[in-house]
C-alpha cells in the first residue's frame, strides 16, 4: 500500500479492554470504518478492542467533548465504559479540561465521568434499561425486567438476563467462567434473533455477595479483557436476581472494577462505575491509499 500521510494517535486501557485514541479536533481524519480496522488489527496494525474518537460536541449546552466509538469490525457502536474512562484520562492529561469532572456525549447520550486520583476515574453511566423493547430484545414483555429468560442456542438451552446500559447485554451465570463457552456461544448469542441490534454477552460466576467473576464477548470484536457497561450490566441483573448487593466488585481479566446501583431501593438510580485508566504509548499511523 502507498502512504500519503500519517496519522496521531494514543494507545490506551482501562483494565485491559485497549483501545486507539483519535483527536478529530486538531486532525483530519479518514473514513473510520475501513481505517478503525487498520488500526485495531494486532498483526498489522495498532492493536485495539477499539478506536474512540474526540469531536465537538453536537450541543455546547449539554456536554463538553463528544466520543464516538468504532469496533474492531469498523462498526459504531452506542457505548464504551471503559473507553469513556480512558477517553476522560486523554482529555485530562492535555489539559483539555477545567476540573475534574466531565461531561462527553455518545450516541446513547451524556455520561460524566469524574476524577478519583491515582489513575482511576468514576463514571456515571445513568439509570439502566429495563424495558425490551428499548434495550432493545425480543426476550420478556412489557416494561420488564428480562430476568434467567430461557434462550436456545445452538440446541442448548441458556437462561438470559438483559439490560441495556447505552447498549445492549446479555448475562448468563455460570458455575465457571474460566470454562464457559465464551467465544462459541458468546458469538452465536451476538447475533441471535432474540437481539436485533446484536449484543454483547457477559459469562458471570457470583463469587459472594459483593463479587462477581466475569468474561465477555463483545460483539464486533470478540473476547475482551473487560468491559465496563458489561460489568455494569453484570451488577444490575444480579441485583435483581438477589444475588448480590447494591456495592459489588466485578473482577474481569484485565482487573477489577467497582460497581454502585442501588436499584431496588431506589429505582430510578444511575449507575456507578469506577476502574482504572492508562496510556499506553502515542505514535503516528499511515492511512493506506486505495
Amino acid at each position: 500500500m502507498n502512504e500519503s500521510r500519517v496519522i496521531a494517535f494514543t494507545k490506551m486501557h482501562g483494565a485491559g479492554n485497549d483501545f486507539v485514541v483519535l483527536d478529530a479536533t486538531v486532525q483530519e481524519l479518514p473514513p473510520l470504518e475501513s481505517f478503525s480496522r487498520h488500526l485495531c488489527d494486532r498483526n498489522f496494525g495498532v492493536g485495539a478492542d477499539q478506536v474512540l474518537v474526540v469531536r465537538p460536541p453536537r450541543d455546547t449546552g449539554a456536554a463538553d467533548f463528544r466520543m464516538d466509538i468504532y469496533n474492531a469490525d469498523g462498526t459504531q457502536v452506542e457505548m464504551c465504559a471503559n473507553g469513556v474512562r480512558a477517553f476522560f484520562k486523554y482529555l485530562r492529561d492535555r489539559d483539555r479540561i477545567d476540573g475534574d469532572e466531565l461531561r462527553v456525549e455518545t450516541l446513547s447520550g451524556v455520561v460524566r465521568p469524574r476524577w478519583m486520583g491515582s489513575n482511576r476515574v468514576c463514571v456515571d453511566m445513568g439509570r439502566p434499561i429495563l424495558s425490551p423493547a428499548k434495550i432493545p430484545t425480543r426476550l420478556g414483555s412489557g416494561e420488564g425486567p428480562v430476568l434467567d429468560a430461557p434462550l436456545e442456542v445452538d440446541g442448548s438451552e441458556w437462561l438470559v438476563s438483559s439490560v441495556s446500559m447505552g447498549n445492549p447485554h446479555a448475562v448468563i451465570e455460570v458455575d465457571d467462567v474460566d470454562r464457559a463457552p465464551v467465544a462459541s456461544v458468546g458469538s452465536a448469542i451476538e447475533s441471535h434473533p432474540a437481539f436485533p441490534n446484536r449484543v454483547n454477552v457477559e459469562f458471570i460466576h457470583v463469587v459472594d455477595r459483593g463479587r462477581i467473576r466475569q468474561r465477555t464477548w463483545e460483539r464486533g470484536t470478540g473476547e475482551t479483557l473487560a468491559c465496563g457497561s458489561g460489568a455494569c450490566a453484570a451488577a444490575v441483573t444480579a441485583v435483581l436476581r438477589g444475588r448480590v448487593d447494591s456495592n459489588v466488585q466485578i473482577e474481569l481479566r484485565g482487573g477489577t472494577l467497582e460497581i454502585e446501583w442501588t436499584g431496588h431501593a431506589a429505582p430510578e438510580a444511575s449507575v456507578f462505575m469506577t476502574g482504572p485508566a492508562e496510556e499506553v504509548f502515542a505514535g503516528h499511523f499511515p492511512v493506506p491509499e486505495g
